[in-house]
């Protein structure tokens, strides 16, 4: 007789570790509670489904204990995973910094291929299924809001985290783990758009631009990051800002000051620019400062910035003192802002915290509390960086759950 597997959540984790146990010998049921399986993975990547990254490496997940993630990465790693999407239809194709896609660049590639794979091979899949308990005697019994009950041998939560709540994730699974005697490490919104103490941000809002942005804490540089950087009406945004939002906000929640330095021209040191911009204005002396900066900088910044110095927008730059040069210099490389909070859940792209890792065996997934249970994904306090790296998680905590639970 085969284990049977019910898997609570049928997103990325969900579903490979369905596949997982299905292949090994289990009898396997998916809980989802929306409409159908997957509904996050068609955000990913904006649409195009980053589902794996060559560069990875253990600096790239977070928790209080990242080192946790070693072993499911290590057992399931990159080269696994792109022969097993490879396998079942997905071609990859790999941009900057290692991101890797499928070659249809459509996030549904790779839903449509798993659905169809769990048709196939067998899987049963129950959607519209909220549970709201699981209990644990002989058997585990897991029972929906509606009162349906079901039975299993093994039971694999695979519920997400909290980010992005209109495609499931309301914390439900730290509900049922808590229930069952787990631990929480505090959650917050990881990969997040971040407010900004200042009063400039309504004209700044909607300026995009390829810059760098720096995180300090107490005047020490923690990380930083280079890319589209976009402000906003309550602050600032784009792929280098969600990079370094995890760590900003887990020094805000312990009460600690974090500020963000944005460097809008990233290629040139503040002495080096200094320098160019005496040079540029003395091809241009009858000009006001306010016509001067067009073309070098995007013309929306010109005015919050000369409010920010405050230099008359109608100064002939012949008219310009060095220290007046050195203040523009200095606010285009080095513009710091104090950060104040973030974006809700709704904007999170995943979860910081979770279930924590001490009650966990890395090697198999299986609860140390509960023998029979396994945990997975995104409800655990293990979460990466932007690029591919929180699927990867998925890929492979789900899929070394799936088979250690199939197994007798």
């Amino acid at each position: 007789m085969s284990n049977k597997i019910i898997i609570i959540g049928g997103g990325a984790a969900g579903m490979m570790a369905a596949l997982s146990a299905r292949r090994n010998g289990g009898e396997v049921l998916i809980l989802e509670r929306n409409d159908r399986v997957g509904k996050k993975i068609l955000a990913t990547g904006n649409g195009r489904c980053n589902y794996t990254n060559l560069n990875l490496s253990i600096n790239n997940y977070h928790g209080k204990n990242p080192k946790f993630a070693y072993s499911p990465l290590s057992q399931f790693n990159v080269e696994k995973t792109i022969d097993f999407f490879e396998k079942l239809g997905i071609t990859p194709a790999v941009e900057d910094n290692g991101k890797v896609f499928p070659l249809s660049f459509q996030s549904s590639s790779v839903l449509d291929i798993l659905r169809f794979e769990l048709d196939y091979e067998g899987v049963e899949v129950i959607t519209g299924a909220f549970v709201a308990e699981i209990k644990k005697k002989n058997k585990f019994k897991v029972t929906l809001k509606d009162g349906k009950s079901f039975e299993g041998d093994k039971v694999i939560i695979a519920t997400g985290g909290m980010a992005s709540p209109n495609t499931g994730s309301d914390g439900n699974g730290y509900t049922l783990c808590k229930s069952v005697g787990h631990t929480i490490v505090d959650v917050f919104p990881g990969l997040v758009q971040l407010k900004l103490e200042g009063n400039l941000f309504n004209q700044l809002d909607g300026v995009k631009f390829v810059g760098a942005a720096s995180l300090y804490q107490d005047k020490r540089l923690i990380k930083e990051d280079k890319g589209d950087i976009l402000f906003t009406n309550y602050g600032i945004s784009g792929p280098p800002i969600l990079q370094l939002s995890r760590i900003a906000l887990e020094y805000l929640n312990k009460g600690k000051e974090v500020e963000i330095k944005v460097s809008i021209i990233h290629t040139k040191s503040e002495e080096e620019l200094f320098d160019y911009l005496i040079y540029r204005f003395e091809l241009m002396p009858k000009k006001t400062i306010e016509i001067a900066l067009v073309g070098l900088i995007n013309k929306r910044l010109i005015l919050p910035i000369l409010k920010e110095t405050t230099i008359d927008k109608n100064k002939n730059v012949a008219n310009l003192s060095k220290e007046e040069i050195l203040k523009i210099a200095k606010i285009l490389t080095d513009w710091r802002f104090k950060v104040i909070g973030s974006k809700s859940w709704g904007n999170a792209q995943v979860t910081a915290g979770g279930i924590s890792t001490n009650e966990i065996n890395s090697s198999t997934m299986e609860s140390k509390i509960i023998k029979g249970l396994y945990l997975v994904g995104e409800v655990i306090d293990i979460d990466g960086d932007c690029g591919g790296f929180n699927l990867q998680w998925a890929w492979s905590s789900g899929y070394i759950a799936g088979i250690n639970a199939a197994k007798k």
